[in-house]
Protein backbone atom coordinates (compact mmCIF):
# COMPACT_ATOMS: atom_id res chain seq x y z
CA UNK A 1 0.00 0.00 0.00
CA UNK A 2 1.56 3.17 -0.98
CA UNK A 3 1.18 6.41 1.32
CA UNK A 4 -0.19 8.61 -1.42
CA UNK A 5 -2.06 12.07 -0.43
CA UNK A 6 -5.69 10.69 -0.73
CA UNK A 7 -8.14 9.96 1.68
CA UNK A 8 -11.08 7.80 1.95
CA UNK A 9 -13.70 8.43 4.49
CA UNK A 10 -15.68 5.23 5.80
CA UNK A 11 -19.04 6.45 6.98
CA UNK A 12 -21.65 4.35 8.27
CA UNK A 13 -25.24 5.19 7.01
CA UNK A 14 -26.26 7.18 9.86
CA UNK A 15 -24.20 10.18 9.02
CA UNK A 16 -23.07 9.30 5.70
CA UNK A 17 -25.94 11.64 4.11
CA UNK A 18 -24.89 14.57 6.38
CA UNK A 19 -21.48 14.30 5.72
CA UNK A 20 -22.74 14.21 1.78
CA UNK A 21 -24.59 17.07 2.21
CA UNK A 22 -21.76 19.22 3.91
CA UNK A 23 -22.98 19.30 7.20
CA UNK A 24 -20.72 17.45 9.08
CA UNK A 25 -18.49 20.62 10.56
CA UNK A 26 -15.69 18.69 11.77
CA UNK A 27 -15.16 16.60 8.20
CA UNK A 28 -15.27 19.98 6.24
CA UNK A 29 -12.66 20.97 8.16
CA UNK A 30 -10.72 18.02 8.25
CA UNK A 31 -11.26 18.37 4.40
CA UNK A 32 -10.37 21.74 3.83
CA UNK A 33 -7.38 21.28 6.16
CA UNK A 34 -6.21 18.61 3.71
CA UNK A 35 -7.38 19.47 0.28
CA UNK A 36 -5.14 23.17 0.67
CA UNK A 37 -1.85 20.78 0.73
CA UNK A 38 -3.28 18.88 -2.03
CA UNK A 39 -4.59 16.09 -1.26
CA UNK A 40 -7.65 14.00 -2.73
CA UNK A 41 -10.57 13.32 -0.15
CA UNK A 42 -13.62 10.78 -0.69
CA UNK A 43 -16.53 9.97 1.15
CA UNK A 44 -17.65 6.44 1.00
CA UNK A 45 -20.10 3.93 2.38
CA UNK A 46 -18.86 1.86 5.33
CA UNK A 47 -19.42 -1.44 4.50
CA UNK A 48 -17.94 -4.83 5.40
CA UNK A 49 -16.80 -5.19 2.14
CA UNK A 50 -15.35 -1.68 1.56
CA UNK A 51 -13.34 -2.29 4.91
CA UNK A 52 -11.81 -5.49 4.15
CA UNK A 53 -10.65 -3.74 0.95
CA UNK A 54 -8.92 -0.69 2.31
CA UNK A 55 -5.82 -1.83 3.58
CA UNK A 56 -4.98 -2.55 0.40
CA UNK A 57 -5.96 0.69 -1.24
CA UNK A 58 -3.16 3.92 -1.47
CA UNK A 59 -3.54 6.81 0.63
CA UNK A 60 -5.08 6.54 4.38
CA UNK A 61 -8.76 5.86 5.87
CA UNK A 62 -10.73 7.44 8.64
CA UNK A 63 -13.64 6.12 10.23
CA UNK A 64 -16.40 7.33 12.30
CA UNK A 65 -16.89 5.39 16.24
CA UNK A 66 -15.42 2.29 13.85
CA UNK A 67 -12.23 0.52 14.59
CA UNK A 68 -9.41 1.60 11.89
CA UNK A 69 -8.38 -1.24 9.34
CA UNK A 70 -4.58 -0.49 9.30
CA UNK A 71 -1.50 1.96 10.83
CA UNK A 72 -2.84 4.29 7.80
CA UNK A 73 -6.49 4.88 9.15
CA UNK A 74 -7.80 6.61 12.28
CA UNK A 75 -11.37 7.08 13.56
CA UNK A 76 -12.88 10.37 15.01
CA UNK A 77 -15.98 10.59 16.98
CA UNK A 78 -17.93 13.67 19.44
CA UNK A 79 -15.43 14.05 22.31
CA UNK A 80 -20.08 13.53 24.20
CA UNK A 81 -20.55 17.53 23.79
CA UNK A 82 -20.07 19.55 20.77
CA UNK A 83 -17.93 21.04 19.43
CA UNK A 84 -15.47 18.58 21.24
CA UNK A 85 -14.17 16.16 18.89
CA UNK A 86 -11.61 13.69 18.98
CA UNK A 87 -9.33 12.23 15.83
CA UNK A 88 -7.58 8.76 17.18
CA UNK A 89 -5.80 5.49 15.91
CA UNK A 90 -7.77 3.18 17.91
CA UNK A 91 -11.25 3.06 18.72
CA UNK A 92 -10.99 2.01 22.16
CA UNK A 93 -11.79 4.97 24.43
CA UNK A 94 -9.67 3.47 26.85
CA UNK A 95 -6.60 3.36 24.84
CA UNK A 96 -6.72 6.90 24.14
CA UNK A 97 -4.33 9.62 25.13
CA UNK A 98 -6.50 11.37 27.14
CA UNK A 99 -6.96 8.38 29.30
CA UNK A 100 -3.17 7.51 30.15
CA UNK A 101 -2.66 11.25 30.78
CA UNK A 102 -2.83 12.83 34.49
CA UNK A 103 -6.07 15.56 35.09
CA UNK A 104 -4.31 18.72 35.54
CA UNK A 105 -6.18 21.95 37.33
CA UNK A 106 -6.41 25.21 35.65
CA UNK A 107 -7.81 28.21 36.38
CA UNK A 108 -11.20 27.64 38.67
CA UNK A 109 -13.18 30.78 37.76
CA UNK A 110 -12.77 29.55 34.19
CA UNK A 111 -13.88 26.14 34.47
CA UNK A 112 -16.75 27.08 36.09
CA UNK A 113 -18.28 29.22 34.16
CA UNK A 114 -17.11 26.75 31.49
CA UNK A 115 -19.03 24.01 32.80
CA UNK A 116 -22.46 26.43 33.67
CA UNK A 117 -22.36 27.51 30.32
CA UNK A 118 -22.16 23.69 29.34
CA UNK A 119 -24.65 22.74 31.73
CA UNK A 120 -26.91 25.15 30.86
CA UNK A 121 -27.04 24.09 27.32
CA UNK A 122 -26.75 20.26 27.32
CA UNK A 123 -28.28 19.34 30.48
CA UNK A 124 -31.20 22.86 31.37
CA UNK A 125 -33.92 21.83 34.48
CA UNK A 126 -34.12 21.94 37.71
CA UNK A 127 -30.94 22.16 40.15
CA UNK A 128 -30.05 18.39 40.66
CA UNK A 129 -31.01 16.75 43.55
CA UNK A 130 -29.00 13.90 45.90
CA UNK A 131 -31.06 11.15 45.99
CA UNK A 132 -30.98 8.12 47.18
CA UNK A 133 -30.76 5.57 44.48
CA UNK A 134 -27.72 4.55 42.74
CA UNK A 135 -28.70 4.89 38.79
CA UNK A 136 -27.01 2.20 36.46
CA UNK A 137 -27.22 2.73 32.79
CA UNK A 138 -26.26 -0.59 30.86
CA UNK A 139 -24.50 -1.11 27.65
CA UNK A 140 -24.80 -4.35 25.77
CA UNK A 141 -23.77 -7.96 26.29
CA UNK A 142 -25.33 -7.54 29.57
CA UNK A 143 -24.21 -11.82 30.19
CA UNK A 144 -20.88 -11.25 28.98
CA UNK A 145 -17.38 -10.03 31.01
CA UNK A 146 -14.88 -8.53 28.31
CA UNK A 147 -11.53 -7.79 28.59
CA UNK A 148 -12.10 -4.28 29.65
CA UNK A 149 -14.68 -5.11 32.39
CA UNK A 150 -13.90 -5.88 35.71
CA UNK A 151 -17.37 -7.90 35.34
CA UNK A 152 -20.15 -8.54 33.71
CA UNK A 153 -22.65 -5.75 33.66
CA UNK A 154 -25.45 -8.21 35.27
CA UNK A 155 -22.78 -8.80 37.76
CA UNK A 156 -22.37 -5.35 37.86
CA UNK A 157 -26.69 -4.84 38.42
CA UNK A 158 -26.14 -7.50 41.45
CA UNK A 159 -23.43 -5.85 42.68
CA UNK A 160 -25.02 -2.46 42.93
CA UNK A 161 -28.83 -4.08 44.43
CA UNK A 162 -26.52 -6.39 47.35
CA UNK A 163 -25.99 -3.31 49.55
CA UNK A 164 -29.82 -2.32 50.01
CA UNK A 165 -29.54 0.94 48.39
CA UNK A 166 -32.58 1.82 45.84
CA UNK A 167 -31.63 0.84 43.07
CA UNK A 168 -32.43 1.50 39.17
CA UNK A 169 -31.03 0.07 36.09
CA UNK A 170 -32.11 1.27 33.07
CA UNK A 171 -31.58 -0.24 29.23
CA UNK A 172 -29.99 1.38 26.42
CA UNK A 173 -32.08 2.39 23.62
CA UNK A 174 -29.31 1.43 21.19
CA UNK A 175 -29.34 -1.88 22.19
CA UNK A 176 -30.93 -5.43 21.60
CA UNK A 177 -31.34 -7.34 24.60
CA UNK A 178 -31.90 -10.92 23.92
CA UNK A 179 -34.13 -13.18 26.22
CA UNK A 180 -31.17 -14.34 28.26
CA UNK A 181 -30.48 -11.04 29.44
CA UNK A 182 -33.89 -10.13 29.92
CA UNK A 183 -34.52 -12.99 31.93
CA UNK A 184 -31.73 -12.47 34.03
CA UNK A 185 -32.76 -9.05 34.76
CA UNK A 186 -36.29 -10.08 35.80
CA UNK A 187 -34.64 -12.55 37.79
CA UNK A 188 -32.36 -9.75 39.37
CA UNK A 189 -35.19 -7.41 40.60
CA UNK A 190 -37.05 -10.47 41.68
CA UNK A 191 -34.83 -11.39 44.00
CA UNK A 192 -33.79 -7.85 44.82
CA UNK A 193 -36.70 -5.97 46.04
CA UNK A 194 -34.33 -2.70 46.11
CA UNK A 195 -33.54 -2.61 42.44
CA UNK A 196 -36.07 -1.45 39.85
CA UNK A 197 -35.49 -2.03 35.39
CA UNK A 198 -36.12 1.58 34.62
CA UNK A 199 -36.72 3.98 31.98
CA UNK A 200 -35.65 7.87 30.92
CA UNK A 201 -32.23 7.82 32.05
CA UNK A 202 -31.88 11.55 31.51
CA UNK A 203 -34.56 11.99 34.12
CA UNK A 204 -33.45 9.62 36.53
CA UNK A 205 -29.84 10.79 36.48
CA UNK A 206 -30.86 14.25 37.57
CA UNK A 207 -31.90 13.19 41.36
CA UNK A 208 -29.58 10.27 41.36
CA UNK A 209 -26.94 9.50 44.55
CA UNK A 210 -24.25 8.39 41.95
CA UNK A 211 -24.18 6.57 38.74
CA UNK A 212 -22.73 3.13 38.34
CA UNK A 213 -21.81 1.54 35.13
CA UNK A 214 -18.97 0.04 32.85
CA UNK A 215 -17.94 2.72 30.94
CA UNK A 216 -21.54 4.54 29.67
CA UNK A 217 -21.80 7.87 28.66
CA UNK A 218 -24.42 8.82 31.01
CA UNK A 219 -21.47 8.87 33.69
CA UNK A 220 -19.46 11.68 31.78
CA UNK A 221 -23.06 13.13 31.87
CA UNK A 222 -23.64 12.95 35.77
CA UNK A 223 -20.03 14.96 35.99
CA UNK A 224 -21.98 18.43 34.54
CA UNK A 225 -24.86 17.36 37.43
CA UNK A 226 -22.29 16.78 40.18
CA UNK A 227 -22.62 12.99 40.38
CA UNK A 228 -20.42 11.20 41.57
CA UNK A 229 -19.40 7.72 38.99
CA UNK A 230 -18.30 4.34 39.79
CA UNK A 231 -16.94 2.54 36.54
CA UNK A 232 -16.80 -1.16 36.39
CA UNK A 233 -14.60 -0.96 33.01
CA UNK A 234 -11.86 0.81 32.07
CA UNK A 235 -13.04 4.38 29.93
CA UNK A 236 -11.48 7.60 28.81
CA UNK A 237 -13.34 9.66 31.10
CA UNK A 238 -11.83 7.22 34.65
CA UNK A 239 -9.69 9.96 36.04
CA UNK A 240 -12.55 11.79 38.87
CA UNK A 241 -14.10 8.47 38.90
CA UNK A 242 -13.85 5.96 41.66
CA UNK A 243 -12.73 2.91 39.86
CA UNK A 244 -13.46 -0.85 40.80
CA UNK A 245 -10.45 -1.91 39.25
CA UNK A 246 -8.59 -0.08 41.60
CA UNK A 247 -10.32 0.08 44.86
CA UNK A 248 -13.04 -2.65 44.45
CA UNK A 249 -16.55 -3.10 44.12
CA UNK A 250 -17.24 -2.88 48.07
CA UNK A 251 -15.09 0.22 48.70
CA UNK A 252 -16.33 2.27 45.47
CA UNK A 253 -19.93 2.04 46.82
CA UNK A 254 -18.67 2.58 50.18
CA UNK A 255 -17.01 6.13 48.76
CA UNK A 256 -19.91 7.15 46.08
CA UNK A 257 -22.04 9.00 48.08
CA UNK A 258 -19.79 11.53 49.40
CA UNK A 259 -17.01 11.39 46.62
CA UNK A 260 -17.05 15.23 45.45
CA UNK A 261 -13.94 15.66 43.26
CA UNK A 262 -13.51 18.75 41.05
CA UNK A 263 -16.48 18.08 38.71
CA UNK A 264 -16.25 21.45 36.69
CA UNK A 265 -12.26 21.33 36.90
CA UNK A 266 -12.48 18.24 35.02
CA UNK A 267 -14.90 18.96 32.78
CA UNK A 268 -12.75 22.07 31.52
CA UNK A 269 -9.66 19.85 31.42
CA UNK A 270 -11.21 16.76 29.74
CA UNK A 271 -12.90 18.67 26.80
CA UNK A 272 -11.43 22.07 26.20
CA UNK A 273 -7.87 21.30 27.25
CA UNK A 274 -7.26 17.76 25.52
CA UNK A 275 -10.00 17.67 22.99
CA UNK A 276 -10.27 18.74 19.15
CA UNK A 277 -12.98 22.18 19.84
CA UNK A 278 -14.44 22.95 16.61
CA UNK A 279 -15.06 26.87 18.24
CA UNK A 280 -11.92 27.69 19.31
CA UNK A 281 -9.18 29.70 17.17
CA UNK A 282 -6.78 26.90 17.45
CA UNK A 283 -8.79 24.00 16.25
CA UNK A 284 -7.06 23.61 13.00
CA UNK A 285 -3.70 23.30 14.94
CA UNK A 286 -5.14 20.67 16.75
CA UNK A 287 -6.53 18.35 13.99
CA UNK A 288 -3.20 18.94 12.55
CA UNK A 289 -1.30 17.80 15.53
CA UNK A 290 -3.71 14.87 15.81
CA UNK A 291 -3.16 13.61 12.14
CA UNK A 292 0.38 13.46 12.93
CA UNK A 293 0.60 11.68 15.63
CA UNK A 294 -1.90 9.74 13.56
CA UNK A 295 1.45 9.40 11.25
CA UNK A 296 -0.34 11.27 8.46
CA UNK A 297 2.26 13.39 6.20
CA UNK A 298 0.55 17.13 7.23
Amino acid sequence: MSHARELRIYLTASVLQTARAGKLRFLNRLRDLLEAQGWQTEILPSTPEARSRAPNLPGYALYHREKPTHPAAMTFRLAYHYPFWRLETQAERWRWPVAEAAFTLGDPAAAQDFASKLRSRVLPGPAPQNGSYALVPLQGRLLQCRSFQTMSPIEMVETVARTGRPTIATLHPNERYGDAARKSLAMLAARYPNLIIGKDTAKLLRNCAFVATQNSAVAFDGYLLQKPAILFAQSDFHHIALNVAQVGADQALALAQDHRPDFDGYLDWFLRGTSIDMMAGDANDRLLRAMRAGGWPV
